[in-house]
C-alpha cells in the first residue's frame, strides 16, 4: 500500500499506533489520541505531531501542514551523484545501490551491486569521496573494501552481513565487518 502521510490513534485493537509507526518505513505519522502521556513516545519515533481529541479542525490543518514541509524537504533532497564509470558519466542513484567493493581488477576503481542484480565498474573513486556523497544514515563502510546499504542487509552478526541479494549459486551474498568499522555498523542499525 503506498501512502504518504499516516494519521493513527495510539490505543486500537490488535496493535497499536506507536508500534505501527515503527513498522513504517520513512513514513511520516501524525498521532491523534486521547492520551497525553504518550506524547514523549511518539516523537521518539519521530512522530510529525501529535494531537490531542477532541481534534479542531485547525490544530489538524497545522500537523498536515508540518507533514507538507518535511515532505518537501525530502523530496529536495540529494537522490543521485555522478560519476565516471568504465562506459561513461553516470547518474548513480543512492536508493539503486546495494554495496560498493573495491574492484578487483584496479584498487582505484569500485564496484557497485545494483539493486536490479546488475554492476555498475565506477572509475578512479575513493571510498572517502563516496561517503561524503552517500546519505549518512543510508550507508555504511563495513571494512577498508567495501561500503553497504543499510536497506540491503537481511542478518547480521558481529564479523559478517548477509544481503538480500542473492549470488549464482541461491546464497545470499555475504560481506566481512570488521572490527574498525562495527560500532559505527550497530549504531546505523539501531543497536
Amino acid at each position: 500500500m503506498e501512502f504518504d502521510l499516516l494519521i493513527s490513534d495510539i490505543e486500537m485493537p490488535g496493535i497499536d499506533g506507536l508500534h505501527l509507526a515503527e513498522m513504517l518505513d520513512n513514513k511520516l505519522v501524525i498521532f491523534c489520541t486521547a492520551y497525553k502521556e504518550y506524547a514523549a513516545d511518539a516523537f521518539n519515533i519521530d512522530a510529525v505531531d501529535y494531537i490531542t481529541k477532541p481534534v479542531k479542525l485547525e490544530r489538524l490543518q497545522k500537523a498536515v501542514s508540518k507533514a507538507f514541509e518535511r515532505f518537501d524537504k525530502a523530496d529536495n533532497s540529494k537522490k543521485f551523484i555522478q560519476l565516471n564509470t568504465d562506459k561513461g558519466k553516470t547518474l548513480l542513484y543512492f536508493n539503486k545501490i546495494q554495496y560498493i567493493t573495491t574492484a578487483t581488477s584496479d584498487s582505484r576503481d569500485k564496484t557497485v551491486l545494483l539493486t536490479d542484480g546488475s554492476f555498475l565498474n565506477l572509475k578512479n573513486v575513493k571510498f572517502d569521496t563516496l561517503l561524503n556523497e552517500l546519505p549518512d544514515a543510508d550507508f555504511c563502510r563495513i571494512n577498508k573494501k567495501e561500503i553497504v546499504a543499510v536497506k540491503a542487509i537481511k542478518f547480521f552478526n558481529h564479523n559478517e552481513i548477509l544481503l538480500h541479494h542473492l549470488e549464482e549459486n541461491n546464497k545470499n551474498t555475504a560481506l566481512i565487518l570488521s572490527e574498525t568499522y562495527r560500532s559505527d555498523f550497530l549504531k546505523k542499525v539501531k543497536l
